[in-house]
C-alpha cells in the first residue's frame, strides 16, 4: 500500500510538470522543438522573431512568424505562454469601463 502511495506521489508531482507551458519569450529552440506541431525550423523562427523584434506580448503575436497562422496558433495555446501577460487582458478590460 505505501509503495502504491509513493508512486501515485510521484506520477502526480511530474505530471505536472509535463503539463507547464512553455514561455515563448524564454524558451530555446530545443524546448520549442518539443512542442506538439512545432518541428526544428519553426521553433528556430520563433527564437529569431524573438531576438529581431523583442518579445511576444501575446500568445497572438506568434501568428507574425513565418510557419504560423490563426490555426496552428489556437492549437498551440493551451501549451504556450508569454510569462505573465495573461493578467494583462483584464487590467485593458478593467481601464475601458
Amino acid at each position: 500500500m505505501k509503495k502504491l502511495l509513493v508512486a501515485l506521489f510521484v506520477f502526480f508531482a511530474f505530471s505536472g510538470l509535463a503539463m507547464a507551458a512553455v514561455d515563448i519569450n524564454t524558451a530555446t529552440v530545443e524546448q520549442l522543438d518539443a512542442l506538439k506541431g512545432v518541428g526544428p525550423a519553426k521553433a528556430k523562427a520563433i527564437v529569431e522573431h524573438r531576438t529581431k523584434n523583442g518579445p511576444f506580448k501575446t500568445v497572438d503575436d506568434l501568428e507574425a512568424v513565418k510557419g504560423f497562422g490563426k490555426k496552428s496558433v489556437d492549437g498551440l495555446r493551451s501549451e504556450i505562454t508569454v510569462g505573465g501577460a495573461a493578467a494583462a487582458p483584464a487590467k485593458a478590460d478593467a481601464k475601458k469601463k
